[in-house]
């Protein structure tokens, strides 16, 4: 069991249990009509390389970054590979206009936006351009030549999630502090402009703590989730992430709200 009053910090979390589970399935993508999965080692590979391609960029400790993807691996390896160096993660939610994503974009001082896809990007790139601290963007798929065509550091994720990583960022990680930032949710707007909520590290754990508490009784072995609400949301960031997480559990990634059911 997880020692959630001694663990510091989210990245350390995934990272014990990475090297307690290894190759044992993790996280399942649908592709080509079946369900496949990335191990625990896997996804720890990922998350360590994607987190040097950040430092490399120039990341680093307290930084924002913008994410807006539909929830799929590459969301929780970016999540914890912004914050294995110090990093503040500022999940968006897909349903953004421009003006929604300048708006979090500048009240977060995000220095840089990760977009899965074209059709996001073209909400989000406009945006990008214009919010005063924004310095690059990062596609997860390979971004139209018109959308590149900004002032901005445009990179594919691929070239950004393959540099070359050891286990420095794992030992980096462990001395960031349980108080520390870890992510800025913001609301949806329906009380006035979004408002950027500061959660801590220790907040998120002591959430996953709470829930482990009153489930402990389910003896849960071999869990699976399906994660189907949007990431950006506080509730599924924990539930559907960073729980599963706690307990070992695999995570399948929902095709898509239509095949819901189906999933």
């Amino acid at each position: 069991m997880i020692d959630f009053d001694g663990c510091p910090n989210l990245p350390t979390l995934f990272f014990e249990q990475a090297a307690r589970l290894g190759d044992a399935p993790f996280l399942w993508r649908k592709q080509e009509g079946a369900y496949r999965p990335c191990s625990w080692r896997e996804v720890a590979e990922k998350v360590k390389a994607a987190a040097q391609g950040f430092i490399d960029l120039g990341l680093k400790a307290g930084d924002r970054v913008v994410l807006v993807a539909e929830n799929r691996p590459e969301w929780l390896i970016a999540d914890l590979a912004i914050m294995s160096v110090g990093a503040i993660t500022v999940p968006a939610y897909t349903t953004n206009t421009e003006e929604d994503h300048l708006h979090i974009l500048e009240h977060s001082e995000a220095v840089g936006a990760i977009v899965s896809t074209k059709a996001l990007a073209r909400r989000l790139l406009p945006a990008a351009k214009r919010a005063t601290a924004c310095q690059w963007v990062i596609g997860l798929e390979k971004l139209d030549e018109a959308e590149d065509d900004t002032n901005l550091a445009c990179y594919e994720w691929e070239d950004i999630a393959r540099q070359p990583a050891d286990d420095q960022i794992v030992e980096q990680a462990k001395g960031f502090a349980r108080g520390d930032t870890a992510c800025f949710i913001y609301t949806s707007g329906t009380g006035g402009r979004p408002k950027g909520v500061m959660l801590s590290h220790g907040a998120i754990l002591c959430n996953c703590m709470g829930a482990h508490e009153l489930l402990r009784d389910f003896h849960m072995d071999e869990e699976v989730f399906l994660s189907f609400l949007p990431l950006s949301h506080a509730y599924e960031h924990t539930v559907g992430q960073f729980f599963p997480i706690s307990i070992g559990a695999q995570i399948y990634y929902a095709e898509s709200i239509d095949q819901l059911l189906n999933n």
